[in-house]
């Protein structure tokens, strides 16, 4: 029973997993930390055909050795390239790769902005194994919120397995065990059966929006799903940090504030991270943060940042 309820906590949490700990542990992933992302040249990136995806819409794609490929360093096999609109508000992407004669295509998911300069990254552990349902098969899945700053038409996303991926494996769940767990008996003990990581498969990508939210709406308070990741520069380059030691850097004037109150959650998320990017010396990081915080409302948000900046004195 407690095994259960983990999972049905995972469930509500938008990035479901047929285990309840790894999903958990993945909730902490920060998809804006490009450090460990293959680096694609813009001439490369430049030469794919990108696939437009309209909203509400599902798109199959079949990964096949005789696909589009791309020249860069880890990336292994056929990639998928996606166009999708930026100027409908936040979007709420679902990928799911569907496993097959005991194979299965590890995503990893690179989101671009508007000029082909990458924002985000989705590595493979972020795709966790889902067991079957009624309409669906053995999957990897993830669910990824963007929001793409102002300005924009088009944001790109593409998707690839790596050469780490190709020698890893996913062990399912024996069809006797799901079906066990769905009609309430015991659950037999058998071994589970093994997918290897292949080059190629099938996924699937289906986008939903919400055109009246703001444009830099952030993350969905009071669930422990995924954050909403900007995409995309959402202010003009803000002044280096320095030194430890010197002066806190200047602020520009406080933003006029939203008519509508801010949400207690997203003003504290907003100064956890503020605090956050002032601690690891990150003050362009922290600047534009307070920038969005202050667009949609915060009033705490600039005494965070110029506390936190002393605290580094």
């Amino acid at each position: 029973m407690k095994m259960k309820k983990l999972a049905a906590l995972c469930l509500s949490a938008a990035l479901l997993t047929g285990s309840a700990l790894p999903a958990l542990a993945e909730v902490n992933l920060v998809p804006q930390d490009l450090s460990s992302a293959p680096a694609v040249a813009p001439e490369n990136l430049q030469r794919l055909s990108w696939q437009p995806l309209a909203a509400a819409q599902t798109q199959t794609t079949k990964l096949a050795n005789s696909g589009q490929t791309l020249n860069a360093p880890h990336i292994a096999g056929p990639v998928a390239a996606y166009s999708l609109p930026a100027n409908i508000g936040e979007l709420t992407l679902t990928l799911s790769s569907e496993v097959a004669n005991g194979q299965v295509f590890a995503p990893n998911v690179l989101v671009l902005d508007e000029n082909l300069r990458p924002a985000a990254w989705f590595p493979s552990r972020y795709f966790t194994y889902q067991k079957p349902g009624v309409m669906s098969a053995d999957r990897l899945e993830g669910v990824m919120k963007l929001t793409p700053a102002l300005g924009q038409q088009k944001i790109y996303l593409l998707v690839f397995t790596t050469d780490s991926d190709l020698t890893r494996t996913t062990t399912l769940l024996d069809p006797a065990k799901v079906y066990a767990q769905g009609t309430g008996h015991a659950v037999p003990d058998i071994p589970d059966p093994v997918a290897s990581h292949s080059r190629e498969g099938t996924i699937k990508l289906k986008m939903q929006t919400s055109s009246g939210s703001s444009i830099l709406v952030g993350p969905l308070f009071g669930s422990s799903g995924p954050s909403a990741v900007t995409v995309g520069n959402t202010a003009a380059p803000a002044p280096a940090y320095a030194a430890a030691t010197a002066p806190a850097p200047a602020v520009a004037p406080a933003a006029k504030p939203r008519a509508e109150p801010i949400m207690h959650d997203t003003e504290r998320y907003f100064n956890q991270q503020i605090t956050q990017a002032v601690n690891s010396g990150n003050i362009d990081k922290a600047l534009k943060l307070l920038d969005e915080a202050e667009r949609v409302g915060s009033t705490s948000a600039r005494r965070t940042f110029i506390s936190s900046v002393k605290g580094k004195g």
